[in-house]
């Protein structure tokens, strides 16, 4: 059901691939709620999802961008404004990529050409993204930032690899750019550390079932799906939560929290027993 509260919003989305992204949820919810908005993905993604399907649906435009490209990020900045008639009130930075992860190399052999290729994607380009708005005086006050994030920024999860370290900088830069741009423009910059959801990326991590079933039956309420997060963002792009900012927010399901559940201890014990 929509209440309208993004009414009169103008926003831009990254990494909307396919239906089962967090980002393409997002799209779909804050068109619900009144919102305009430009789509954007690197131009290799593009060719891979079905974007223009989404951009029909929520009378979007696509605009190529690489997020690692100043250049790019401050044309698409230019584009969206003229587009939408304004300055932008909300931003999702839904990008994320590790090639020492694709390529099966392990968080202790690392190849760092790779490494730093996944930072500048994972997080060094929401950096990018904050600096070409901040440069360009593309964002209105109270303007809602948000990046998506994962709790191994703060513990480990063995196959999550060097994705761990990018997240914990995505969640720095949050912080430190959430206090420059809200001391300028009272911009708000904060992250969402979601829950395993199955999409097209997150399925691809190694040993991603047996991740995702943990996580759900050691949570109270389970995992938190793609249109939940979606529904999460709405709510940090509006107007109710224009005081919230450099915040790490946990949409988990409780699973920040937890040591053990009965679930879980029930059937640790049970494989136990059966070895």
């Amino acid at each position: 059901m929509s209440n309208s509260i993004l009414k009169g919003k103008k926003g831009i989305i990254f990494g909307a691939l396919d239906s089962k992204s967090i980002a393409w949820k997002v799209a779909e919810a804050a068109k619900s709620e009144g919102a305009e908005f430009v789509l954007t993905n690197a131009p290799v993604a593009l060719r891979m999802g079905g974007i223009n399907e989404l951009a029909e649906k929520t009378s979007s435009i696509v605009v190529p961008a690489d997020a690692t490209s100043v250049e790019d990020l401050k044309n698409l900045y230019a584009k969206a404004m003229d587009e939408l008639g304004g300055k932008i009130d909300f931003v999702l930075h839904s990008i994320g990529m590790s090639v020492n992860v694709r390529k099966g190399r392990q968080y202790y052999d690392q190849n760092y050409d790779w490494t730093m290729k996944g930072m500048d994607v994972s997080a060094i380009s929401f950096h990018k993204t904050l600096q070409a708005a901040w440069e360009l005086d593309a964002l209105n006050e109270y303007a809602s930032v948000l990046g998506l994030s994962y709790i191994a920024a703060q513990r480990v999860f063995h196959s999550y690899n060097d994705m761990a370290d990018n997240k914990a900088v995505l969640e720095s830069i949050a912080r430190s750019f959430g206090y420059h741009y809200g001391k300028r423009k009272k911009v708000r910059v904060n992250t969402i550390s979601q829950s395993p959801t199955v999409t097209t990326a997150g399925s691809g991590v190694k040993g991603f079932d047996g991740f995702y079933q943990f996580a759900d039956d050691l949570s109270p309420l389970g995992n938190a799906s793609a249109d939940d997060c979606a529904n999460y963002c709405i709510t940090l792009f509006s107007d109710y939560t224009k005081k919230v900012t450099m915040q790490n927010l946990f949409h988990d399901g409780g699973f920040s929290f937890m040591g053990i559940s009965a679930d879980v201890m029930d059937n640790y014990m049970k494989a136990k027993g059966e070895n």
